[in-house]
């Protein structure tokens, strides 16, 4: 499946395949990983996932990319832009896999997805949809400059028969900010 990749020092980011499903379902079976998410996902809810994400690519041209650890070749979450109908504006969001917290990937591979999306898509804004409990999310967001604008209802498709969207925060900076910050 070719199209674009990008490349950091330590990352490759590239379009998802059908190969990645092992790794995004592990990721979203993970208690943990998914407590800002929507709670673990069995096998359906992650084939469901990379679905929409590899549709998104179809459709749009752009979507999440899946995340490669550059030094081992090792999947390690999803990062990118995407706009789905119904969300605030133009997101770059990032999920990674738990074991991989902490090493500075997501900032890493949001900058670089940020910088393609402001320079290659033209976009003029971009935002990032945070649970409030998730501090590390937020810490990322002002990590790549973004502001916090305030609280919104969750975005996110409503499940039938489930309780009300809660709220999120969204984080989110203009192209020329991000272009001043990046020098």
């Amino acid at each position: 499946m070719g199209g674009v990749v990008l490349e950091t020092d330590r990352l490759i980011l590239r379009r998802p395949e059908r190969g990645d499903l092992g790794f995004w379902a592990e990721k979203m079976a993970d208690p943990e990983g998914m407590l800002h998410f929507g709670g673990p996902q069995p096998l359906q809810g992650a084939w469901r996932a990379l679905a929409m994400i590899s549709g998104a690519w179809s459709l749009d041209g752009a979507s999440l990319f899946s995340v490669i650890e550059r030094d081992s070749g090792r999947w390690i979450g999803r990062v990118g832009p995407w706009f789905p109908p119904g969300w605030p504006a133009p997101e770059i969001g990032w999920a990674l896999d738990r074991r991989f917290w902490g090493r500075g990937y997501a900032t890493e591979a949001a900058a670089c997805a940020m910088d393609w999306a402001f320079d290659e898509l033209g976009w003029t804004e971009a935002v990032h949809v945070i649970a409030p409990a998730n501090l590390a999310s937020a810490a990322v967001a002002q990590r790549l400059g973004a502001r916090l604008r305030g609280l919104i209802d969750s975005p996110g498709l409503p499940t039938p028969g489930a309780a009300p969207r809660p709220q999120v925060q969204l984080w989110g900076q203009s192209r020329a900010e991000w272009r001043a910050r990046r020098g």
